[in-house]
């Protein structure tokens, strides 16, 4: 066995970071608390107080409940037909014949239609009438949503899920009400690589990987990690600018869950708000 080095990451150890991380108790926003408003150009053009919600508990098991009844209600019903594998004409010989009691294609010997032969019927098929929903209360689900924007300020959090930025900034990431107009990439790019998140949407460029499987059959072939989340008031125009880039999700206020905020249910995403979409938050 080759020997391990020693600053190899494992997963073991990635298991146990996140673990650590998560029971870390994370001290109450201060009354008062204040996060930069930037520019469009990188510069500080003011600054905001912080929404009390942002103050929420750290709840990750409550995330990790929601992201997963959300997956789970979208899944579609699915089985196999009636008469799959059973479309043969077979016979059983009788007991003393000195073979088994396997069912056979008329005029050979070749098994058919039983689980264990060849192109015959499964065992115990999925079956269309399974019920895959799962149910989840209203203020858990409220909750889960508050703690991933919670966590949306933990700065060791995002470093986790892989994400680049300037830990100078203040976060969440707060810019002038000026991005909800921009209908066009180049700007948008522009506008990343001024806030120093252009890195993040590239991380998701070079990692987007040929999904393994039958999904390629099915539409999806790539597979891509998520980068920054925009939270804007308005998402018409700025779905023209950003919805292209890689990794990038758009949502609105009204719009925002623990799935979204913590895809996959690791909290910790990278999120930029609009100054009047941040201001949406305050009534929560």
């Amino acid at each position: 066995m080759p020997e391990k080095k020693e600053g190899t990451i494992t997963a073991k150890k990635v298991v146990a970071t996140k673990k650590a991380v998560a029971e870390t108790p994370k001290p109450p926003i201060a009354q008062g608390a204040k996060v930069n408003i930037y520019a469009l150009d990188g510069s500080v053009d003011g600054t905001v107080d912080v929404p009390n919600v942002f103050s929420s508990d750290f709840r990750p098991d409550l995330i990790r409940r929601a992201v997963n009844a959300f997956r789970a209600n979208r899944r579609q019903a699915y089985g196999s037909g009636k008469r799959s594998g059973m479309r043969h004409s077979v016979r059983w010989s009788g007991k003393g014949q000195g073979v088994s009691r396997v069912p056979r294609i008329r005029g050979t010997m070749i098994g058919a239609q039983a689980p264990g032969t060849v192109g015959g019927r499964r065992a115990h098929p999925p079956k269309p009438e399974t019920i895959w929903a799962q149910k989840i209360n209203w203020k858990e689900r409220t909750k889960a949503r508050n703690a991933a924007l919670a966590a949306t300020r933990r700065v060791e959090l995002l470093r986790l899920r892989g994400h680049r930025f300037n830990s100078e900034m203040t976060l969440p990431i707060v810019v002038v009400d000026k991005v909800e107009g921009m209908a066009k990439a180049e700007a948008a790019l522009e506008m990343l690589s001024a806030l120093n998140l252009i890195d993040d949407v590239t991380r998701c460029k070079e990692h987007t990987t040929l999904r393994a499987g039958r999904g390629k059959m099915r539409g999806r072939v790539y597979r891509s990690p998520k980068s920054l989340l925009l939270v804007v008031s308005d998402a018409n125009e700025v779905k023209k600018g950003f919805g292209n880039l890689p990794g990038i999700d758009i949502s609105t206020p009204a719009g925002l869950n623990a799935e979204v905020l913590a895809p996959g249910g690791d909290p910790g995403r990278l999120t930029v708000f609009s100054a009047s979409a941040f201001e949406k938050l305050r009534g929560w």
